[in-house]
Order: structure tokens, then C-alpha cells, then sequence
């Protein structure tokens, strides 16, 4: 790979992690708890364009949940940092792998895989945080639903329409992403 391919790949990588954070940072009373639509969780989807979107969406959603606990408005704290960046990063692999299978022309696999990890990770995580242990599991089946259901927004209603304007406008071609 040449120096300047490489170095077009990490600043891509970069703008998309800075345009996660921000947008995240921007809505933060939307972007952290129980009932939350992170709405930068649209960019979710890119994976679905190009695979160099899974260590951006990595890096966007740590240094999201870092600054979150740091400035104490990520009720999870700081290690959401991990457990959560660990959601998006499974539920990114899993929308790349699941890019071509499409539902009424959408990528709807894809598209359900960050609902589906988010709505099972964060929520275990965040019933660990607001319920005793005992009622773990009403906890996780409440937060996760609520989590879910913000994650089904960010994807379905902004991410998706955002992956067809990407594709329309051949913006990743022309940037020779892939």
C-alpha cells in the first residue's frame, strides 16, 4: 500500500472518529443512559461502505464514552469506555460481514446488528449499574429494550437514509475507499 493511500485511510478514520465524538458530545443529553438516541450511532452503518469505518466507529465511541465519564454525564462511567466500544466494535464486524444482504434495496442486516448488540451489551451494562443484583434480569430486559429502541432510530431513521445519499453520491469511490 502506498504512504499516500495509507495516510488518506487514517485521516478518513479520523474525521469519522471526530464526527462521531462530536455529534455525540454536542447531544449529550441524548447520548448517554437508558433512554438515549445517540444519533451518531447513524455512522454505524458505514462499515456497510468500506471496512476502514470499524476502527473509526472504535475510536469515535471510546474517546465518546471517555469524555462522557470525564466529565460525569456517562452514567456508566469509565468503563463503558471498554464494555461499549466493544458493542460497536462487534456490531461494526457484523454489519461488514452482512453489507450484501439486502432487504427492499437496504441493508437491513446490517442495520440491525447495532441494535441488536447495543440493545444486549449496554443494556446488561447499564442494569448492572441501575438495579440491584437481584432484579438483574428485569433490569436488562427494561434498559435493553429502551436502549434498543433509541439504537432502532439512530439506524433505521438516520442511518440508513445517510448510507443511501453516501452511495448516490459516490462519495467512497471517488475517496477510494473500500
Amino acid at each position: 500500500m502506498h504512504s499516500s493511500q495509507t495516510l488518506r485511510r487514517l485521516c478518513v478514520i479520523a474525521v469519522i472518529a471526530a464526527l462521531y465524538t462530536a455529534v455525540s458530545l454536542a447531544l449529550a443529553p441524548l447520548t448517554y443512559g437508558n433512554i438515549q438516541v445517540r444519533v451518531a450511532e447513524a455512522l454505524t452503518l458505514l462499515p456497510v461502505l468500506f471496512a476502514d469505518a470499524i476502527p473509526a466507529l472504535a475510536l469515535g465511541c471510546a474517546l465518546t464514552n471517555f469524555f462522557g465519564a470525564l466529565m460525569g454525564i456517562n452514567i456508566l462511567g469509565f468503563a463503558d469506555v471498554f464494555v461499549g466500544t466493544l458493542a460497536t466494535v462487534l456490531a461494526a464486524l457484523c454489519s461488514r460481514k452482512l453489507r450484501n444482504v439486502q432487504t427492499f434495496h437496504q441493508p437491513l442486516a446490517a442495520a440491525l446488528m447495532p441494535i441488536l448488540f447495543n440493545g444486549l451489551i449496554i443494556g446488561a451494562e447499564l442494569s448492572v449499574v441501575l438495579f440491584p443484583a437481584s432484579q438483574f434480569m428485569i433490569g436488562w430486559l427494561i434498559n435493553g429494550t429502551e436502549v434498543a429502541l433509541g439504537e432502532a432510530v439512530a439506524c433505521l431513521v438516520f442511518g440508513l437514509p445517510l448510507i443511501h445519499a453516501l452511495k448516490k453520491s459516490d462519495l467512497v469511490k471517488r475517496f477510494g475507499l473500500h
